[in-house]
């Protein structure tokens, strides 16, 4: 058993084409938007969901926070009738959870978190559509609200003192990097359709002791179109990763690996850390054997 010891900076981007991405359920269920900004919202608690639902439906691996348990008590009584520990469930490892027990609760804290996403242009939300559904008790009709084009950039940081409580290991980490590659291409609802994985950055340190800044300050879209609210796919923009390049090779020092995985469409990203880490750049394979 290898556990970790070392801390992570982690970059995730998506994009996200006439789906939505995260619906408000206090707000017409619309994309969640800082509206003075024009940007795109996606919580943590989002994305988290995506990376759960695939562990447990397609890997068939057991989690705590499951979509039929209607609470933590209860899913806690079922765990505790299979004999099973936090130690046990692979989303608690990542991200931690309240276990509900007799006189209290037991609460473990994840060491992957990640912050909100949002995205790095500004967008514009359809709302042309109109759905309609039929139930037994008559018909419902509601508006279909969705983003036109969302480039989603996710921050996050995986905290070795605290993967050591809870056994979290190497192997699991690297499953992890191929999982979030994964994850979001498999749920294809019917409002999540259109949604594509493009970048996923690890950038493991040497110890558990450092720490990096937001990735995310230093990067940014050269934009290929007049007016930045008319991005309707990759092809209308570049991703500009030059002040991230500076960053990271300035606390190159503080850095043991990077671990990368672009789509075709980023390539040339791979190409450009490849060239300025040539020692420390690792391509991660999103093949999920067995």
């Amino acid at each position: 058993m290898s556990n970790i010891s070392k801390n992570s900076e982690i970059l995730f981007l998506y994009d996200a084409k006439l789906s939505n991405p995260n619906g408000d359920m206090d707000n017409e269920n619309k994309p969640r938007m800082d509206y003075d900004t024009d940007t795109n919202l996606v919580s943590d608690v989002r994305l988290k969901r995506y990376i759960r639902d695939y562990y447990e439906k397609v890997l068939e691996k057991e989690i705590f926070v499951t979509e039929n348990a209607k609470n933590a008590q209860e899913r806690g009584t079922q765990l505790n009738r299979n004999n099973l520990t936090h130690k046990d469930l692979i989303d608690c490892k990542l991200f931690g959870a309240v276990f509900a027990t007799t006189g209290g609760n037991d609460h473990y804290t994840g060491p992957l978190q990640f912050n909100w996403g949002y995205s790095l242009n500004p967008v514009e939300i359809s709302e042309t559509s109109t759905i309609t559904s039929s139930f037994s008790s008559g018909e419902g009709i509601g508006k279909d609200f969705r983003v036109k084009y969302s480039l989603i950039a996710f921050s996050g940081g995986l905290n070795a003192r605290t993967a050591k409580s809870v056994d979290l290991e190497e192997k699991d980490i690297a499953l992890f990097d191929q999982v979030i590659v994964n994850a979001i291409p498999f749920n294809r609802t019917r409002s999540k359709i259109g949604q594509t994985p493009r970048l996923y950055m690890r950038v493991e340190l040497n110890d558990d002791k450092t720490v990096l800044k937001d990735l995310r300050e230093y990067i940014s879209l050269d934009y290929n179109v007049d007016n930045s609210y008319n991005v309707r796919g990759t092809d209308d923009y570049s991703l500009n990763v030059d002040k991230l390049i500076d960053y990271l090779s300035n606390e190159s020092s503080s850095i043991k690996k990077m671990y990368l995985w672009t789509d075709d469409s980023f390539s040339i990203i791979l190409d450009k850390f490849k060239a300025s880490f040539s020692n420390k750049v690792g391509e991660i394979n999103p093949k999920i054997q067995g």
